[in-house]
């Protein structure tokens, strides 16, 4: 199955790659390369003619290489490409923000601890479980751009004023309405208030639920950090891995309630 992750990893090949090719090293290595060809084509008269052609061409090479196969680069590239689908500066609240920024940082030291893993059915599983942490945080940032929405919503805002005390007044109107067809008009229009007030309500603790829910995965994200760091071979027989990988499809199935009953209230 086909995961953002994984999605992630097919792009950040060809993107490490060309990072590798424009890298300050692999610059210098190639003005050595062809100085050295052009001025010392020869310093000894064993020297093949195209022996500095070769020699670039191997530490190249090896520059590629090291950036193909390291940890700390693979997962930067990696964050750079998901923070390209899932951009923090779209959120204008500040500490909605600075919450996903930690969840990224977070997200990034996972990444780089399962690429230090060496390959094997422990990596395997560590591997499933950091697809699943991306899910994770792709949840964690539908969530803060629903969250930010509703807070900037200024309309929202002034309903959740209004709203109250015009129901208010219209249940005390209809107290003192003798004229049964204004009645029945009222008793309507009171109906729809009230139905709209509890939609209000309703949007307000779903709300309310997003933003803890927002301090709680930040917590388990740091949890689970942890408990990749310790995640070694000595674990495949100990259930670690399995247990790490229950605890985050619990967040996930959790997050993905939370905005299916966020999204059924607001298409209400």
């Amino acid at each position: 199955m086909t995961t953002i992750r994984s999605e992630l990893q097919q792009k950040a090949q060809s993107t490490i790659l060309q990072y590798a090719i424009f890298r300050w090293e692999s610059a210098v290595v190639i003005a050595l390369t062809v100085i050295l060809f052009f001025l010392l084509r020869r310093p000894f008269a064993w020297w093949p003619p195209f022996g500095w052609p070769l020699i670039g061409l191997v530490g190249l090479g090896l520059i590629i290489y090291t950036s193909l196969t390291d940890a700390e680069t693979n997962a930067q590239v990696i964050l750079s490409l998901f923070q390209e689908q899932y951009n923090p500066r779209t959120i204008r609240d500040s500490k909605l923000r600075q919450s996903f920024e930690n969840a990224l940082e977070y997200q990034r030291r996972i990444e780089t601890q399962v690429r230090k893993l060496k390959p094997g059915v422990m990596r395997d599983r560590i591997d499933d479980t950091a697809n699943q942490i991306t899910d994770w945080i792709s949840n964690v940032y539908q969530l803060a751009t629903r969250i930010d929405s509703y807070r900037s919503d200024t309309l929202l805002a002034r309903e959740r004023d209004l709203v109250p005390k015009e129901l208010e007044n219209l249940v005390a109107q209809r107290k003192l309405e003798g004229n049964p067809t204004v009645q029945k008009q009222l008793d309507e229009v009171i109906k729809g208030k009230g139905e709209h007030w509890q939609t209000l309500r309703s949007l307000d603790d779903r709300m309310k639920q997003a933003s803890l829910q927002m301090e709680q995965s930040l917590t388990a994200l740091a949890t689970i950090y942890g408990q990749v760091q310790l995640v070694d071979a000595e674990s495949i027989g100990s259930g670690k891995a399995e247990r790490l990988q229950a605890d985050i499809q619990e967040q996930v199935a959790r997050m993905n309630d939370l905005l299916a009953s966020i999204n059924e209230v607001y298409n209400k």
